[in-house]
Order: C-alpha cells, then sequence, then structure tokens
C-alpha cells in the first residue's frame, strides 16, 4: 500500500520524504508521514492544522509525525490524539526507524552519522537535491533547528557521488546539494580533509553526464578557497547562489550570534562577482528582529543594493519559544509587517532590473512542468512552446511579466 507524505519546511524536508516512503510502507499499513519543520512557530500551527484535517478525512490512516517538529515539540504533537506515533530525525532515514522498537524523538543529538538518501529522483520535480550535509553547530539566537537536526555531519564524497550517477542514470540533468549548514561539509569525516569545494570538483569530474549542478543556501563566511575556485573555473557549477545573510546591521547580526558582518557580505559578493561576473545572488532576510531600530533595519535594506541582490527570502521575525531571541525586547508588530514589505519591495524593484537586463539576450533553458524553465541563473523563464520536462532549450528572451521572462 502506498503510503502518502505531507511536507513542511525545507528542501532537505522535501528529499528525506522521497527517501523515507519505502521504509514507511514497508509494513503495508494505510499510513500518512507528515514530515514537520520547526523553524517558526507558524510552521508548527500549519502542520497541527493539517494533522488533524488528514484525521477527518481519512479516519483509517495511521497518522505518522517526523521531522523537526517531531523532534522540537515532542510532547505538543504527542499530545494531540490523532497522531499514532512519533518518528525521529536520527530515525527516519533508515528502516529500523520504522519498526515496532523503535526509541522515537531525542536521538538526533547523539548522531555523528549522515544517512545518505537512496532516490532515483525527486517525484514531480525536475531538478534532484541531494543532501551531503546535516545539523549545525552553530547557535543562532533565533534558531531551533540544531536541536531538531544535531550536530553537523557530512555524507561520504562516494556516497554523494553514488546518488547523483543513480539520479543520472534515470534522466536527471540537474542536482541541487543541500544541507543545515552546507559550508560545514567535510569537517566531520575521517581522511583528508575535503570541503565543499572539493566535493564540487570531485562529483563534477565523477559524473561528467551531470548537465547542471547547483548550491542550496550557503553561509558566505565558509566559503574558502576551495570553493572559490570551483565557482570559478567549472562551468557546470550554476552562476547562482543563495546566502544566508539575515541582517545588514554589525549590531544585529551580533544578536543574532551570526559569523559574519556587514562588510564580510558585501566583501564576499565583490569576491565572487570579479571570479564569476554572471554571478546572481539570492538571501534570506529577517526583518523586525528583536531590539531593531529603524536606522539598524535601513542598513538591511541598502544590503540588497550594495550585495546586488536579486531573490530575496524575508522572513518577518517571529519569536521561537526557547530561542535567546525570544527573551530579547520585540519590535512592534506592525513596524516588523511593515519593515518586510518594504524589504520584499525593493527585492521586487531588483528582481524587476536584472529581468530587464536579460531582454533580447538568447539563453539556455531547462524545462520544468507548466511551459515554465529555468535558465543558468536560476531564473525563472516561460516557454514559448511545450516542451518536455527536462529538456534544453536555447530562447530568445523577448521581455518579462515583472516575475519570469518570457521567451519567443
Amino acid at each position: 500500500m502506498a503510503v502518502e507524505t505531507l511536507t513542511f519546511g525545507c528542501r532537505l524536508n522535501t528529499v528525506e520524504s522521497e527517501a523515507l516512503r519505502a521504509h514507511a510502507a514497508a509494513d503495508g499499513r494505510d499510513r500518512v508521514v507528515v514530515n514537520t519543520c520547526a523553524v517558526t512557530t507558524e510552521a508548527g500551527r500549519q502542520a497541527r492544522k493539517a494533522i488533524r484535517r488528514i484525521a477527518r478525512e481519512r479516519p483509517g490512516a495511521e497518522i505518522v509525525v517526523t521531522g523537526c517538529g517531531a523532534e522540537v515539540e515532542t510532547e505538543a504533537y504527542a499530545a494531540m490524539p490523532e497522531v499514532a506515533r512519533l518518528v525521529g530525525n536520527a530515525e527516519k532515514l533508515r528502516p529500523e526507524g520504522w519498526s515496532a522498537a523503535a526509541t522515537g524523538p531525542g536521538a538526533v543529538m547523539a548522531a555523528r552519522a549522515a544517512e545518505p538518501t537512496r532516490i532515483e529522483a525527486v517525484a514531480g520535480h525536475t531538478r534532484a537535491f541531494v543532501p551531503v550535509q546535516n545539523g549545525c553547530d552553530h547557535r543562532c539566537t533565533f534558531c531551533v533547528i540544531p536541536f531538531g537536526r544535531g550536530v553537523s555531519r557530512s555524507v561520504p564524497p562516494s556516497d554523494v557521488i553514488a546518488q547523483i550517477e543513480t539520479i543520472v542514470a534515470h534522466g536527471g540533468r540537474e542536482v541541487v546539494l543541500t544541507g543545515v549548514d552546507l559550508t560545514a561539509y567535510g569537517r566531520d569525516l575521517a581522511g583528508p580533509f575535503l570541503s565543499l569545494g572539493g566535493l564540487v570538483r570531485s562529483i563534477l569530474r565523477a559524473v561528467p553526464d551531470l548537465a547542471r549542478l547547483r548550491l542550496s543556501s550557503i553561509d558566505s563566511v565558509e566559503a574558502d578557497d576551495a570553493l572559490l575556485g570551483a565557482i570559478a573555473e567549472e562551468e557546470r557549477l550554476m552562476p547562482h547562489l543563495h546566502l544566508s545573510l539575515q541582517a545588514g546591521d554589525d549590531l544585529i547580526l551580533k544578536r543574532m550570534k551570526r559569523r559574519h558582518l556587514r562588510a564580510d557580505a558585501i566583501r564576499f559578493c565583490e569576491t565572487v562577482r570579479r571570479l564569476r561576473p554572471d554571478m546572481v545572488f539570492g538571501a534570506d532576510l529577517i526583518a523586525g528582529f528583536p531590539t531593531e531600530t529603524e536606522a539598524q533595519f535601513a542598513r538591511s535594506l541598502d544590503l540588497v543594493a550594495e550585495c546586488g541582490l536579486t531573490h530575496l527570502h524575508v522572513f518577518p521575525y517571529s519569536p521561537r519559544p526557547g530561542t535567546p531571541a525570544a527573551r530579547m525586547p520585540p519590535v512592534a508588530p506592525e513596524a516588523i509587517g511593515a519593515r518586510a514589505a518594504r524589504l520584499r519591495a525593493a527585492g521586487g524593484d531588483a528582481l524587476h532590473r536584472h529581468l530587464d537586463a536579460q531582454i533580447g539576450r538568447r539563453l539556455t533553458v531547462l524545462a520544468e512542468r507548466g511551459g515554465i524553465g529555468r535558465s543558468a541563473d536560476f531564473t525563472a523563464v516561460r516557454l514559448p512552446d511545450a516542451v518536455e520536462a527536462g529538456t534544453f532549450h536555447d530562447v530568445a528572451i523577448a521581455g518579462h511579466d515583472g516575475a519570469r521572462l518570457i521567451g519567443a
């Protein structure tokens, strides 16, 4: 019997949902697995709302909760009468984690090895996400994810390469390396040190038929010379980086317990653009972090232009119980909302300028479903004709609609 999965949160959760499906289905039970997120209080509220809806719509199904929510909010999910059992993040990718004798949440902080995924592709997606790292050794004051994912640990390069070879053998053209703290890759592995940049080069050398390789969100302060060298020299490593910046004011960054300052972020973007002039940057930014003044927020707003950011993920700050930031003096909710709106508007303007600059160019686009594709720098392109997902097309850019380029 097929197992239904409902996934909240990050790309890592998405690919893990695909990987755990076979383990969850092994005993043949009618089961719904809810893979939860704990990054915000709202994420937990939405997951619990979905669990109650599933229980109404499928009264005979066993509802199993896993993911970071199961680790961080164990008691809240365990108390729900709709939930039959919880499976911990340390167990969900292992067959024995789904047995009756499994211990449940709580073991993730003791985990010292990253479980490799075993998938052919992620169902319904053109690109495949390959987790190469899990956990985080840092303690940003707004974040509970280290307590849901455990310490930083890396998938051995041989397992990563084997997974990507399988994806390519089944028609995959594009792979995204993902993790909780991706640029921490390799520090925990035995043997000669291989950082993220070395992993990138090893993959591209070992899998010549892989057309495109991407990186998910990175912490720019951890980018070493090996990664910068790969960015500069590896054409199949796509010119798009998403940066975990969070703020543009030094005092706020220190209160967040981030490890970079404003000047570090600007310098990184300038360096990468010298190495790879076609690089396009996205970034995560938090609006209204506790104690943030209007002047401090303005420095985050200015960072959009100073770093040359194109794709913004803006998060209005919401307190996460148990984090140091939740005990700091808050910003008024109306100010948080207004600042988030201003950041989004700045991001919209930046994207508009980027789209304007592409008009008249010819771009190589990888087709996805629904008549949309992605250029090398991850810009969305509306394709002129119905084409098969997973195929490449040389497209002339005639215009844009404010969000996507329009191919002619």
